[in-house]
């Protein structure tokens, strides 16, 4: 199952299948290859609360997994993952999930162990896909977590989207010395390090860096007052850094719906988004770091702190739009309130 799933990853990145492609089709064509059993497991009404309950962490979840799935279904899942993430973040979620195996063999886990699994990723779909309809879906596992949520064929939230890679940098075996998410971790560090002294002592908040994201898997990812160092405090060098570590979390989404969030956050006013850090300013493993970039609309956050400083947990929420926002909720209300 494990080498059928990533071969079947492989050949879609190799088929180079277009991206974009419409998604209220694509999850009705894999809702209909479900059995009974799996839709009772896996499609559930817009408003349901199960909606808001994401993590991050090895647990169990609702939805069907890879290990459930046979192949058209699971042809069909990356293709409907695929149609809603950038290419690097398919190709990221893809390494993610192989990550599973290294864990397995870092803690001595027997083969029928299955806590540890590159195949025990859920999709679960909120709704009923269409042109006419308010709907939504989670991809969700361990370090994955992408909560979509649309208004008719429209893309209108991909937020809470979560990635996380432990080990950060795998240190031996076969993959020894992946980082899959590298540019997380150097997009921080070179805007911090491009800061003067002056400057530093406004982003530091705190020497030490924090066990976790402080917003966890909070519904409501409001942490109070943005604190550190603003955008207009900033060089233009800076203030260009920072657009570019901000525009790799918005990127993680196609590539329509992240140049319409990049708007929203300027439209906002870029003078009003704050960087702050907490712990080492270098790269070591060892020593943890963590940073937040917070704003009117969004907030990015990225950790690593845990076995050793070699666990990385990085977030962006839209702060108006997490989970479809309210008014699109509403909007549903009233949709069937006249039914």
């Amino acid at each position: 199952m494990k080498k059928t799933l990533f071969l079947l990853i492989t050949l879609l990145l190799m088929q180079g299948i277009v991206f974009g492609q419409d998604a209220v089709s694509l999850a009705n064509r894999f809702i209909a290859l479900l059995s009974e059993a799996q839709k009772t497991e896996s499609v559930f009404p817009f408003d349901v609360e199960e909606r808001y309950n994401f993590h991050f962490v090895p647990k169990q979840r609702r939805g069907i997994t890879f290990n459930e799935m046979n192949p058209p279904q699971h042809k069909l899942a990356l293709e409907l993952l695929r149609s809603c993430l950038g290419e690097e973040t398919f190709k990221k979620t893809n390494d993610i999930m192989q990550l599973e195996n290294v864990l397995k063999e870092l803690e001595n886990r027997k083969p029928e162990d299955r806590f540890r699994d590159p195949g025990n990723y859920h999709f679960t779909i909120f709704g009923t896909p269409s042109s006419k309809t308010i709907w939504g879906w989670r991809f969700e596992g361990h370090h994955i977590s992408f909560n979509f949520s649309f208004n008719k064929k429209t893309l209108v939230a991909g937020t809470p989207g979560f990635l996380g890679s432990n080990p950060a940098i795998v240190l031996d075996g076969p993959l020894a010395g992946k980082q899959v998410l590298k540019q997380e971790a150097d997009r921080g560090f070179a805007l911090l390090n491009s800061l003067t002294n002056p400057q530093i002592k406004k982003a530091i908040i705190d020497t030490v860096a924090f066990a976790d994201i402080q917003t966890f898997n909070k519904r409501d990812a409001m942490l109070g007052k943005p604190v550190g160092i603003r955008y207009s405090e900033l060089s233009k060098e800076q203030q260009s850094l920072m657009l570019q570590l901000i525009s790799l979390y918005v990127h993680r989404y196609k590539h329509d719906f992240a140049e319409k969030m990049m708007q929203e956050i300027q439209k906002e006013g870029l003078e009003n988004i704050w960087f702050a850090w907490a712990g080492h300013t270098r790269p070591v493993i060892g020593k943890g770091s963590y940073y937040r970039v917070q704003g009117p609309t969004i907030l990015i956050e990225y950790d690593n702190t845990q076995n050793n400083a070699n666990h990385v947990h990085s977030v962006l929420r839209d702060l108006k739009h997490d989970f479809g926002g309210d008014l699109l909720l509403e909007h549903y209300k009233k949709g069937h309130s006249h039914k």
